[in-house]
């Protein structure tokens, strides 16, 4: 009965996800919240927020920049446009503006010889601070003077928070997520839904709301209320290797519009409840889902004590390599060519490299680097909520084009990502661009490959087996 219920498809094609979650963006920009503060109070907000924000290591990156030029050629808008105003180091003149006239030691000085700051200096800046900065970090990799430009960007999108100046998008699904504690309408109702779909049409158990688990396990939005062969696979491969996992209903999302938009209290109200949930079960890991922007989100979040953790968080990639390091992956091979895109918030900026890669050895498969690979990959040009917004269109689909260059370069059938943001966007500049190749959800991948039947045991475990027999 169970092997029959496998074979009932129930959740569509990803193609068919992008384009039903592409209607429910398009309607976002029309529940945008209108700003509700004066422009006085607006504008102080703003330059308040970059004061506080501001410390020792901001003071450096914003007094060290020696206008060189090198991080044009390491970003992905200013080389798919030749625009200048793209240009990193051009991102942070109002940073640096607000910086000198209130922050510097010569701000005496700033405030004789420089015209003050208004909010229409912040309305100009949006484009630059959210349309045209994924905060990939592959410009702080060529930065001569170590300039973190994604950090600071940070900090000028809290300014844009309290500037009432987030894009319509992120400011849409921000207040959602504050006020109602979902994103597209997830909550705990439809994770539960989800799960018992999962359950009556594939015969596959999520155990929910254990009191006790050594592994959590988050989903996401785009898992919940579109694409349930995520939450599908997941389960899948927990089930497989035999962990003791769950999923809490109290703490699950993984999506953070808090950090997308630049808002510091949503960002912690989503987090503590995660941490907390994690806490309450004694889990030791927590595995965040295929969701690029939660892993700073989680994994480094200031407003968690350094070391203070009793649990080990990891992103979805990091934990697969691992089991397939430890040999508790029994895969079919896979066929054809792949190359991997290296997700930025979890590769540049995370260092997890090996582990993706280690599942596509543990696949079997013909696999092929892009030309700029791990440190180096360009971005997909859809971070940081930027494959969420309208007036992102044109810069996306030119720096996208880097992306279909560097894949056919490699004769790869298939490009993998571990990353739901990466991968909706790869959809979005497939179907744009009429491309050949497909897009697969690491995660996905493995699920789909997966050999029924107990998993191999290595290390001591396999060793003291091997002595049992004897």
């Amino acid at each position: 009965m169970s092997a029959q219920l496998e074979t009932t498809q129930v959740f569509p094609s990803f193609e068919q996800v992008y384009q039903g979650l592409a209607g429910q963006i398009g309607m976002l920009r029309q529940m945008a919240p209108e700003p509700t503060k004066s422009e006085e109070r607006r504008l102080a907000g703003a330059i308040n927020t970059l004061v506080e924000e501001t410390n020792a290591d901001e003071a450096v990156w914003l007094e060290s920049c020696i206008h060189c030029g090198q991080c044009t050629t390491a970003c992905h808008f200013f080389q798919a446009t030749g625009e200048a105003k793209y240009a990193p180091m051009r991102k942070m003149d109002l940073y640096r503006r607000v910086y000198r006239r209130e922050v510097s030691p010569l701000r005496w000085l700033f405030k004789l010889a420089t015209r003050p700051v208004k909010l229409k200096d912040f309305e100009e800046a949006q484009e630059l601070i959210y349309d045209s900065c994924s905060e990939c970090g592959r410009c702080t990799m060529v930065c001569p003077m170590g300039i973190d430009t994604a950090s600071l960007v940070h900090h000028m999108r809290s300014a844009m928070v309290a500037a009432e100046l987030v894009p319509p998008e992120l400011s849409a699904l921000r207040m959602e997520q504050k006020n109602a504690g979902t994103v597209f309408g997830s909550s705990p109702e439809t994770l539960k839904k989800m799960i018992d779909t999962i359950r009556t049409h594939y015969g596959v158990e999520i155990p929910l709301d254990l009191r006790e688990a050594e592994v959590m396990v988050l989903s996401s939005a785009v898992d919940l209320v579109a694409n349930g062969n995520g939450l599908l696979a997941t389960a899948r491969i927990m089930n497989h290797i035999g962990v003791d996992w769950t999923i809490c209903s109290d703490g699950f999302e993984s999506a953070n519009f808090g950090l997308l938009s630049g808002d510091m209290s949503l960002w912690r109200m989503q987090a503590d409840p995660i941490v907390a949930a994690a806490q309450r079960i004694g889990a030791k890991t927590l595995v965040i889902a295929e969701c690029g922007h939660a892993y700073p989100a989680l994994r480094w979040n200031p407003m968690l004590r350094s070391g203070a953790l009793p649990f080990e968080m990891m992103y979805m990639s990091e934990f697969l390599g691992r089991q397939a390091k430890a040999g508790k992956l029994r895969l079919r091979p896979l066929e054809g060519k792949v190359t991997y895109h290296d997700p930025c918030k979890t590769g540049r900026r995370g260092g997890a490299f090996d582990e993706p890669r280690a599942v596509l050895k543990a696949l079997g498969a013909d696999f092929v680097e892009l030309p700029a690979n791990k440190e180096y990959n360009w971005c997909c040009g859809g971070g940081a909520g930027i494959f969420l917004l309208e007036d992102a269109t044109r810069l996306r689909d030119e720096s996208f084009k880097i992306k279909i260059r560097e894949v056919n370069e490699t004769g790869a059938e298939a490009v993998v990502v571990s990353c739901a943001s990466c991968r909706l966007n790869f959809e979005a500049g497939r179907q744009k661009n009429h491309w050949d190749k497909r897009v697969d959800s690491l995660v996905e991948l493995v699920a789909d490959h997966l050999i029924d039947g107990p998993t191999p045991i290595s290390g001591k475990k396999a060793a003291d087996a091997e002595g049992a027999v004897a």
